[in-house]
């Protein structure tokens, strides 16, 4: 009988000491040396020891497909484009939250005012909010609209954002108001340079034509033509892709402008009471998380007497979905910093331009499509 118990005590600590040579290199190695005295602890380890080997076999006999085979370059048509060096890679921007009344030219010399002080808080590019010109109704559209093109006289509006972002060599992202065309009328954004040459017009690709029963219909289509091009510009802040309001609805837009190499997507616009508070900041997040780039909004201040009611919260938001600056409703300047390194940091945490699947999906951007054939 001793010399069975003796046999076994001598088994058990041949394997105590198999174990603790196999546990010193596997992640049971933290386990007490006291462990090993019970012989059910030494049967549960070899257990587990069996197990995290048999896991290692797997791992080795399952290799992970190769990210190549899933042609993330073909997701795009044409392949996007790298995201380009800047001309700087930290300034400040102003979002310049306004009261817009019935008065043209208050509105203007209003806004003057703003940019202004804005520009003295040390922004190099300022941005306005959607129709910061005329109220927001379809009756007033036609009233209050320029003509761009001709400028000067004929467009009051931009000749100040020429003249004032010349004055103060900065950038401006003109927010939008209402352009006449011909017989036609636009819902336009025009952004300047620090010469105070205008760099970009953007006509409202997607025009706001809702009805939400109960709470708000607008058909802006009664009035305005949608516009046809997407617009990006290179400024001396950066590559800015440039959206008007509903234009943020609709994610193909933003990865059009991302796949472009935008370092930020400015959407001046004028959420209402009813989707204000349910989309506007989310939908903000979503295209900069998305596309792991800056977006800047820009509404006007909120008006309760008004026809058209905004929501107002210009935010500022950073390439990981984070809100870096926001305001609430009333009329505000928000003054923030955007730092274009933080883009690349964000694509090396979340690859995801190595990670799409380009042999199950693509985003073909036509415009681009038609000019390299």
């Amino acid at each position: 009988m001793k010399s069975a118990i003796s046999s076994t005590t001598t088994l058990l600590s041949s394997k105590n000491l198999s174990l603790k040579l196999h546990l010193n290199h596997s992640p049971f190695s933290r386990l007490p040396s006291s462990f090993f005295g019970s012989k059910s602890n030494t049967h549960f380890a070899s257990l587990l020891i069996r197990n995290n080997s048999f896991h290692n076999q797997k791992s080795q006999i399952h290799t992970p497909i190769m990210a190549s085979s899933f042609k993330p370059e073909q997701a795009r048509a044409p392949p996007a484009l790298p995201l380009p060096v800047p001309p700087v890679t930290k300034f400040k921007i102003g979002l310049c939250q306004l009261s817009v009344t019935a008065d043209k030219e208050r509105n203007i010399a209003h806004a003057r005012r703003a940019i202004e002080e804005a520009a003295a808080n040390g922004a190099k590019l300022v941005m306005l909010p959607e129709i910061w010109n005329s109220p927001y109704s379809n009756d007033s559209f036609p009233v209050y609209a320029e003509d761009i093109d001709a400028g000067g006289e004929a467009s009051p509006s931009t000749a100040m954002l020429s003249e004032v972002a010349r004055l103060l060599k900065i950038t401006i992202v003109g927010g939008s108001i209402p352009e006449r065309s011909g017989d036609r009328l636009y819902n336009a954004c025009c952004v300047f340079d620090s010469d105070g040459k205008l760099k970009a017009k953007h006509r409202k690709i997607h025009l706001f034509d809702i009805d939400i029963p109960g709470k708000i219909t607008f058909i802006e289509s009664k009035t305005l033509t949608a516009g046809e091009t997407p617009t990006i510009v290179d400024t001396e802040v950066g590559r800015i892709g440039i959206g008007i309001c509903y234009d943020i609805r609709f994610q193909e837009l933003a990865t059009i402008y991302a796949a472009r190499g935008a370092h930020l997507i400015c959407y001046p616009g004028a959420f209402n009471m009813t989707t204000g508070p349910l989309h506007w900041e989310l939908l903000q997040r979503a295209r900069a998380a998305d596309n792991q780039l800056y977006v800047a909004t820009c509404s006007p201040a909120r008006d309760v007497a008004a026809g058209y009611v905004a929501w107002g919260h210009s935010t500022l938001v950073g390439p990981f979905g984070e809100v870096l600056a926001t305001t609430e409703h009333e009329e505000d300047i928000i003054i923030a910093e955007i730092d274009y390194s933080l883009l690349e940091v964000r694509r090396a945490n979340l690859p995801l331009t190595k990670q799409r699947r380009g042999d199950l999906y693509q985003l073909v951007d036509v415009q681009r499509l038609k000019s390299d054939s």
